[in-house]
């Protein structure tokens, strides 16, 4: 039998994590190919919190996926459906399942199933439940008793999966599960399928580790007698190096992509867009794009290599195309954090002002706060060691003249401080760079920055002279 459907009703696409941390990159892009191939079928994009682990979810995990979420602005339809708050609704399912025939009461205890699976074991077979309750009714009336899906055992199965392709199991591979464990709870497979259900999910996403749990929930779908959705399994993403994910290929929650990497939410959906689907050569692709491109037909089926470097460079072109304002919005914690004080609105202006000149020189929100510090520090500002050294080696009594030669001048623009420097260096009988690098150090405390005069001209005629005059004394 085939699971293939010819779908033509509302698209409904659903991204459910378990809060037992954060929320994984891997996890961020199989949300994101729901939310878009749900938008772009204009359909409905649900989210649901798979916490029916009690003991390892947490509700600090439940606040990093949601903030995770809305930071990436996967903005989910209707309200979150939190998974263990169905729990009777999952048992009641359970129930008709085993009035209808479909499901049977198994009272095999612990110790008779560890010693069927050493058995196993040792015979080198599959390791599976046997089935020894399937048929018998002579149910103990004072004994605890999981419930059973009656599985097909005849027979196989094959799922048309819109990224792997079709994909045939044999249901004698396949066991009875548990549906309902005897205190009562319902198990991960009979929670996923009656939710899916309830949600009226008609599209399945997810990732390709899941491939084998299509056939046994389908098995529970089949038997329940409700509509199949179409499933579709991406493949994982693997480090730079061929192996599983992980934190040492830069494998972060996505709270660290943003507070520790500093980087922009729509540069790290882009690359996550691009991590197993493409359209044509375009690379750098916009969110109406997305929407408007997106199908599962070009998600490929080899795992995609993560690279850490190549989101960076993303984020640097999404960081010089981010509007000013809202940059300096972004780094003024940082930069404040810095300094040690919050910055004013006088602060706020001079970075706005500056920023387009700043970003063409970062690629990340914390290059870009560290970037503009030189220009908020109070006097005597700090030196680095290229900043040390230029001036250790500058031309004996220019930063004398410098200092002398801009106190004089009159117009202050960047274009004119340009000119004054070239002055000077003529008539020094030296290269500008040899007068324009010492002035830098000494008034950016780096030797490197934005274009000098255009930097001269935001600091105005007095700091620029003060920091001149604290690194002659220095």
């Amino acid at each position: 039998m085939s699971a293939t459907q010819a779908f033509t009703g509302k698209v409904v696409t659903r991204f459910a994590p378990s809060p037992t941390g954060f929320l994984h990159i891997g996890g961020a892009r199989t949300a994101l190919f729901n939310y878009l191939f749900a938008r772009h079928h204009g359909g409905e994009f649900r989210l649901r919190i798979e916490d029916t682990d009690r003991a390892r979810s947490t509700d600090a995990a439940i606040a990093a996926i949601l903030d995770g979420m809305t930071w990436l602005d996967l903005n989910w339809d209707g309200e979150v459906v939190y998974q263990f708050s169905r729990a009777a609704r999952h048992a009641e399912v359970a129930h008709q399942l085993l009035a209808s025939g479909h499901a049977y009461r198994c009272y095999a205890t612990a110790e008779e199933l560890a010693a069927l699976r050493e058995e196993q074991r040792a015979a080198r077979q599959p390791m599976r439940y046997d089935g020894r309750w399937r048929d018998r009714t002579d149910w103990p009336n004072d004994q605890p008793y999981v419930i059973r899906l009656k599985a097909p055992r005849d027979g196989s199965v094959t799922i048309d999966d819109k990224v792997q392709g079709p994909v045939t199991v044999n249901n004698a591979e396949l066991d009875d599960f548990v549906l309902l464990r005897s205190d009562g709870t319902p198990t991960y497979m009979l929670a996923v399928v009656v939710d899916d259900h309830d949600m009226g999910v008609t599209h399945v996403i997810r990732g390709d580790d899941h491939l084998n749990n299509a056939f046994r929930q389908l098995a529970l779908i089949r038997a329940l007698g409700w509509p199949e959705p179409v499933y579709a399994h991406i493949p994982l993403i693997h480090g730079s190096d061929g192996a599983k994910l992980s934190k040492r290929h830069g494998a972060l929650g996505v709270d660290a992509y943003r507070d520790e990497l500093g980087l922009l939410p729509e540069a790290v959906e882009n690359y996550l867009l691009r991590l197993g689907w493409g359209h044509g050569d375009a690379e750098i692709i916009s969110r109406d794009e997305a929407i408007q491109w997106f199908g599962l037909e070009a998600v490929g089926r080899s795992p995609s290599r993560f690279d850490i470097k190549k989101l960076e460079n993303i984020n640097g072109h999404y960081l010089r195309a981010a509007d000013d304002a809202r940059v300096v919005d972004l780094i003024a914690a940082r930069v404040a954090a810095t300094l040690g004080r919050d910055l004013t609105p006088a602060d706020r202006g001079l970075l706005q002002r500056t920023m387009p000149e700043l970003k063409k020189r970062a690629s990340n929100l914390n290059d870009l706060a560290n970037g503009c510090l030189f220009y908020l520090r109070s006097r005597p500002i700090p030196m680095d060691e290229g900043a040390i050294k230029l001036l250790a080696s500058a031309t004996p009594g220019l930063l004398d003249r410098a200092r002398e030669r801009f106190a004089a001048q009159a117009d202050w623009s960047a274009a004119a401080l340009e000119q004054a420097a070239r002055d000077m260096a003529e008539q020094a009988g030296l290269k500008l760079g040899q007068v324009a690098q010492p002035l830098r150090a000494a008034v950016t405390g780096s030797a490197q920055s934005p274009g000098l005069f255009e930097v001269l001209e935001v600091l105005g005629k007095d700091e620029v002279l003060g920091r001149i005059d604290d690194a002659l004394v220095g």
